[in-house]
This record gives C-alpha cells, structure tokens and sequence, in this order.
C-alpha cells in the first residue's frame, strides 16, 4: 500500500493526467447496483490485465446496495453501528465510509506508469475532477490539505461549517490504480450515521440534493465524462 504525504500546491496546479499515446479510456456504466466484493474482484482482474498491457485502462461507474467499508486505516471505534449494514474490508486507503443508492461511485483503473508515476498529484487530479463535476450543477467544491475528498462550505450552519460531499479511496498496484471517487448525488444520508465517515468528527456530510440541486444519474454521469476527459484524457465507451 502507498502512503500519501501531504499535497503541495505544485501537486494541486498541475493535476492532469493525459491518455498516454492518445489511447482511449473505456467508459463504462452500470445501470442496476453491484455488489461490492463482485465489483472488487472485477475491478482486481482488470487492473491486472492493465499492467501487463493485455486491456485498456478502464472507468467505472457504478452504485452499490446499502453498505460500509472499512479502508486499511479504519479504526473500531469509528463503526458505531456494527449491525446497521453489511461492513466489507478493502484494501484502499482511508477508513470507513458509506456507499448505497444515490451516490455515484467511479473505479479508475488507470496505469500511472505509463501516464505519470505520482500518487500525491493523481489524488488531486482526482479532487480537481470532483470539483470540476460539481461546478456543472453551481456547487463549489473545494480541498483541504489535511483531509482528502471534496468540501463545501455551510454557512447556514454557522460560520466554518462544511460538508463532505465527495470521498477518495485509491489504492496502487503494479503503478495501476483501483478504487477511486465517490459523489453524493442523493443517497439517504441518515445511513453515514452508522459510522464516523473517513475518521472525520467535525463535520457533516452533504449530497447534491440536500444542497438543493436535483438532478438525474444521467446527467451526473455526463458531467463526470466531460470533466474527466479535460484532465484524463478521450474515452470511449466499451
């Protein structure tokens, strides 16, 4: 597992990740849910054919049923509710956090050898994707260095609120990257009650719909295209 150091602003300023040789990243969408230990191992199998070059880097989007994963940094004390959902171990970075219906999630198996070795700079082209996607529908997303994923600022609670509302989850192997993002589009929040999400105490977490903006899978799932082409490079639909 690698380890992340804190992001610099030379990380932040230059978070593009070109197709290598122009190739095309295979876009694929998931209609019905996945379940969660099937998507891994698809997910494991593909990264692999990746890094020996038999298959295309790969995009996935998906949702999953109702459940909590816990990352190689979950700590016990932050599962409050062990017997509320099912609870799967995974092996990417982080520690626990939710995924159900209503949120949309992205596996990227992208091969950083070939694109560009860095895991600092690709969790924040990762970040400057989510927010690029958020700024479609007027949500200003924004970083925090000392905590990874997407932050929006709530005023209405009091001044230094915010939310989360979207998470990171990477993992690297071979220089392939498996897992990736999370975006609350709108899924039943109450659920994050179960757990305290990424270790996080302080703050809350949001979606798409609880800051007011309603809008479809579709059309989440275009934004998330069109940005990410502007950072990854082209895709094509497998």
């Amino acid at each position: 597992m690698v380890q992340l150091a804190p992001r610099t602003r030379d990380d932040i300023a230059s978070a593009t990740f070109p197709t290598p040789g122009g190739a095309e990243v295979e876009w694929r969408v998931s209609d019905a849910p996945v379940g969660y230990e099937e998507a891994v191992a698809e997910m494991e199998a593909r990264a692999a054919a990746i890094a020996v070059g038999e298959a295309p880097e790969l995009v996935w989007l998906l949702e999953h049923p109702p459940l909590y994963t816990a990352g190689t940094s979950a700590k016990d004390s932050d599962l409050v509710a062990p017997n509320a959902l099912p609870v799967f171990a995974s092996g990417r970075g982080g520690q626990y956090t939710y995924h159900g219906p209503g949120q949309r999630i992205a596996y990227l198996m992208l091969d950083l050898k070939r694109r560009r070795p860095d895991l600092r700079a690709y969790v924040a082209a990762l970040e400057a994707w989510l927010i690029a996607t958020l700024d479609r529908f007027g949500v200003t997303g924004e970083r925090r260095e000392d905590r990874v994923g997407v932050w929006v600022r709530r005023p209405d609670r009091g001044c230094g609120a915010e939310d989360k509302i979207a998470a990171i989850g990477v993992r690297v192997r071979r220089w392939v990257t498996l897992h990736g993002v999370s975006l609350n589009v709108e899924p039943d929040l109450s659920h994050y009650a179960g757990i305290i999400p990424c270790g996080v105490r302080d703050h809350g977490v949001t979606s798409l719909a609880d800051l007011g903006r309603v809008v479809s899978t579709a059309e989440v799932d275009m934004a998330m295209r069109e940005t990410f082409e502007e950072i990854f490079g082209a895709t094509a639909r497998g």
